[in-house]
């Protein structure tokens, strides 16, 4: 019988990179943001290869008897879940890196926008007592004009 109890090392080593992951992807900065997900896709990855059972012989006909053979799924999802991880990178690295040419550091901004749509959502269903949906003395309007230009461009 194989044992299929998985190493204590290996769990602690996945409930502490989920959990990191988890921190971090909840900051603003978008350089910690691809740290928590590269930690998150590498305790995936981990538990792919936990989940997948006892090592075995390589998954091919004719040198491994059929009931030694390693399960062959894990490693491939593991395989794609690399490949997948590294496009992602590049693609918030890349978003990262224009953020800092136009604005000097990396880190996600309030949407004005999004404030105003919560608003007029809560002023249709007044369902709890919001107090973002109270009116304020200045609109919207006039919050992004008081609002920092990060970008140090005086023809907004």
């Amino acid at each position: 019988m194989i044992d299929m109890s998985p190493s204590l090392v290996l769990v602690v080593a996945i409930g502490a990179l989920f959990i990191s992951g988890v921190y971090l992807l909840l900051e603003r900065s978008l350089t910690r943001v691809l740290v928590g997900f590269i930690l998150i896709g590498n305790g995936v990855n981990l538990l792919f290869l936990v989940a997948g059972g006892a090592a075995g012989g390589p998954p091919i006909v004719g040198t491994t008897a059929s009931e030694d053979m390693s399960d062959p799924l894990p490693q491939a999802m593991v395989l794609t879940a690399i490949v997948i991880t590294l496009a992602l990178t590049a693609f918030v690295l890349a978003m990262a890196y224009r953020s800092w040419q136009l604005h000097g550091h990396d880190e996600v901004q309030d949407d004005l926008e999004d404030r105003r749509i919560v608003r007029l959502a809560a002023k249709n269903a007044p369902s709890f007592n919001d107090l973002d949906a109270q009116e304020d003395t200045e609109s919207i309007d006039e919050q992004a004009a008081e609002a920092r230009d990060e970008t140090g461009r005086d023809d907004a």
